[in-house]
């Protein structure tokens, strides 16, 4: 069994601005559990596509009830590989990303999708995807439930900075606002 979540929402900024500050969301006051992000390959395709991959380091703190079964040693760091194509032309920018270490524990992918809003080109509308997988025999469950929660609580934060990074190209530290277009997202088992 997987967890999925969804939801989308438009941003009131241009797909420009959007772009450019998903590129300077790191660091900021929302996501201090970002410890490292780097490049590690970038390349303009000969459509004019931007291809990244970076590496982030997280910290991953466990839930009180799964401390007693895993070891203390175990590592509070998590590393995520992200996959980004920023493409000008149909102004989009679609990420990919998901976790390198502790896969036996739990699996995230997030795939995100930024488009400039056909109906209202003022704004940015973003689609999220998240699949959420343990192989914990036994308590693949709970650990999927935990995994879905951080994650919705996480991808807050992760909207939280977008607007902080956006705020800062605007030159104020206004907060700008966020319309959800399904607020609670949806999230299940498939």
């Amino acid at each position: 069994m997987v967890k999925y979540f969804f939801n989308e929402m438009d941003i009131k900024s241009t797909w420009d601005h959007v772009t450019s500050a998903f590129w300077q969301r790191y660091p900021n006051p929302f996501s201090t559990h970002v410890l490292t992000e780097d490049v590690v390959f970038r390349e303009v395709t000969p459509d004019n596509r931007l291809h990244t991959r970076r590496l982030l380091t997280k910290t991953n703190r466990l839930p009180w009830w799964a401390e007693r079964f895993f070891p203390g040693n175990l590592s509070r760091s998590v590393y995520i590989l992200e996959d980004s194509i920023v493409d000008p032309l149909n102004k989009s920018l679609i990420t990919f990303t998901w976790n390198l270490n502790h896969t036996k524990l739990m699996t995230v992918q997030e795939r995100c999708v930024f488009q400039e809003s056909e109906e209202r080109p003022h704004c940015t509308q973003l689609k999220r995807e998240a699949w959420i997988s343990s192989g914990v025999y036994g308590f693949s469950r709970p650990i999927q439930e935990f995994g879905l929660a951080r994650f919705k609580s996480n991808q807050a934060k992760a909207m939280k900075g977008l607007e902080y990074a956006l705020a800062n190209i605007h030159g104020f530290s206004l907060r700008l606002k966020v319309v959800e277009m399904h607020p609670t997202g949806t999230s299940g088992t498939q």
